[in-house]
């Protein structure tokens, strides 16, 4: 793992850093591979648990994040993320095969920034990646 810029538990530990989370390996795999691919830096967590911990330890540029997990699933995550101040402004695209306008809404409501149905198109998740990051830097600027 990269190391910290300036040594505070709140600053990025790689200029384009993905976290992804999601129960299956499979999935994170290809995803890991799609965008390491593309020039990212990736971290993958197989849990809700997990996925806090890192992005606490080392908050990530974004993070995708499965919806539909064992123990926590992804709106707890979410939730979690948005009251911890280390980790509150990390934007967060949730990934599932759930696909409902609730859904979308519930996103919204808990501090995502956007949803992705599998099976993805891959440009469509490229570009969704890029955008956010883009605007991420832009809102720090």
């Amino acid at each position: 793992m990269n190391g910290l810029m300036n040594g505070s538990n709140t600053s990025y530990s790689c200029p384009e850093e993905i976290l992804i989370v999601d129960d299956l390996p499979e999935n994170l795999k290809i995803l890991a591979a799609l965008l390491r691919r593309e020039g990212y830096g990736v971290r993958c967590a197989t849990s809700g648990a997990m996925a806090l911990r890192s992005a606490q330890l080392f908050p990530p540029r974004l993070i995708l994040l499965d919806i539909m997990m064992p123990e926590m699933d992804g709106y707890e995550v979410c939730r979690q993320l948005k009251g911890n101040p280390a980790t509150a402004k990390v934007p967060v695209i949730f990934v599932s095969a759930l696909d409902t306008a609730s859904q979308n809404e519930r996103v919204s409501a808990i501090g995502g920034i956007g949803y992705i149905t599998k099976p993805y198109q891959l440009q469509d998740l490229l570009i969704k990646v890029q955008r956010t990051l883009t605007q991420a830097v832009q809102c720090r600027a």
